[in-house]
């Protein structure tokens, strides 16, 4: 019999105790301890056997964009985040020079809205603060007249945020003309627009008369467009015309809006050689991006060439905006849809306006063979308007069973079609990353 005083230690570490009780098998202790059972009796337990390694930190995958703090002015850069906070709150400085501080709290993890509670300045402020500063820098950097950049010394920075999508050059030209003639920010945003859309408009009539590197040409060039969208004659139409020939700069474009003005185009007749004339129809290449930049959108339905002319009957005819989100509603289902800035020949087409997308430019009677035919288009057609009736409009239709074609008035008369499937108001080339290559007058038939 056993006694705790029998149980005497063991006083030779190598001779290790074992009984029949509790192991039963060798060959199963080897298969569970890989490691010699002596070893791990003698050797204490201790936490430090396995070195604690600290779990290794999550990464953040995403860091939400946090534009690069503009240089700081001398005088700022030894200011805390409270100083600089102090400067803002109290618009100590120059806009252009406190402008900078707000990405440098960005980058402090700070955030509109708590800077906004802070300074007072709201987020739309901030970010019209640092656009414009870096807009004015641009300017400078260009070595744009000083006496033009003094105009900017005290405020203005709502004028220099609306040319923010110009080019530098263009930027140049486009502070010189707001200082001389004292535009507010509307009329700054109007020039912009007016001058980064103006290469788009080579196919519009009088385009040619109009000088790009004018602002004021640019500017005048959008309202004698505005005015072709009212009826002739009417208030609304000469109000735009006199707004176009008050703007303008050159002398060709001062005499097309006269002309224009006074009627005399309409009294022109038209000749059968003069191209100028005979294109009614805008071909616009889409810019990338355009949609995403453009204040309006039109929403069409789109129907495939290949297709029965059935399809092209049953498109919905009317899509509707509404509400607080402007949440699009056609007046039944349709399974294609694209999605299109408010250009001018688009912006009354509310009632009858589908798309129609050809594989091949060929259906469109281009004056010569050229390689844009082998892209693909699409044509917008107004379905309300299916007589044929001008000569020199271009119509939709169906002849002898050969698919659907767009073509003249006159040649459609010709082979006896007095009612088309729509009359074509506008032809959407697809993006590229080269875009001069519109269409000249003299590529029409």
């Amino acid at each position: 019999m056993l006694s705790s005083t029998s149980l005497n230690p063991i006083t030779n570490p190598k001779i290790p105790f074992f009984s029949s009780f509790s192991i039963q098998s060798p060959s199963l202790l080897s298969f569970h301890l890989p490691f010699s059972p002596s070893k791990t009796l003698l050797k204490p337990i201790s936490a430090t056997l396995i070195p604690s390694t600290p779990p290794p930190q999550q990464q953040q995958l995403y860091q939400p964009f946090r534009p690069p703090p503009s240089p700081l002015p001398p005088k700022f850069r030894s200011l805390d985040a409270q100083g600089r906070l102090d400067v803002l709150a109290n618009r100590n400085g120059l806009w252009f020079e406190y402008a900078p501080l707000i990405p440098s709290l960005y980058q402090e993890g700070f955030s509109p809205p708590s800077i906004e509670e802070i300074t007072g300045i709201t987020g739309v402020e901030q970010n019209r603060l640092i656009v414009a500063s870096q807009v004015r820098e641009s300017l400078i950097q260009s070595k744009t007249d000083e006496d033009v950049m003094s105009f900017f010394d005290t405020g203005g920075a709502e004028l220099l945020y609306e040319i923010r999508l110009l080019s530098a050059s263009q930027r140049a030209e486009a502070v010189r003309y707001i200082v001389e003639n004292g535009l507010d920010a509307k009329g700054a945003q109007d020039l912009a627009r007016a001058m980064k859309d103006f290469p788009r408009r080579k196919m519009d009539k009088g385009w040619k008369s109009f000088e790009y590197g004018l602002p004021g040409d640019c500017l005048s060039f959008m309202y004698y467009r505005l005015s072709r969208e009212h009826r002739n004659p009417s208030e609304q139409r000469t109000a735009a015309l006199m707004q176009a020939l008050q703007v303008a700069e050159s002398e060709s474009a001062k005499k097309e809006v006269s002309e224009e003005l006074e009627g005399g185009e309409d009294e022109k007749p038209e000749k059968d050689d003069d191209l100028e004339y005979r294109v009614r129809v805008p071909v616009v290449r889409m810019q990338f991006g355009e949609v995403a930049e453009a204040t309006s959108v039109v929403v069409l339905p789109v129907c495939m060439a290949e297709e029965d002319t059935k399809e092209l009957l049953e498109a919905p005819l009317e899509c509707r905006s509404g509400g607080d989100f402007g949440v699009v509603e056609a007046e039944k289902g349709w399974k294609r849809w694209v999605v299109l800035p408010s250009w001018e020949p688009l912006a009354g087409l509310r009632h009858g306006g589908v798309v129609v997308a050809f594989s091949d430019a060929g259906v469109i009677p281009w004056k010569s063979n050229r390689w844009y035919k082998e892209e693909a288009i699409l044509v917008v057609m107004d379905r309300n308007r299916k007589e044929v009736e001008v000569d020199a409009a271009f119509y939709l239709a169906m002849v002898d069973g050969g698919g659907l074609k767009v073509d003249t008035g006159s040649a459609l008369k010709e082979m006896g079609v007095k009612e088309s499937l729509g009359t074509v108001v506008l032809v959407v080339r697809p993006p590229k990353e080269e875009s001069d290559d519109q269409l000249s007058d003299e590529d029409w038939e």
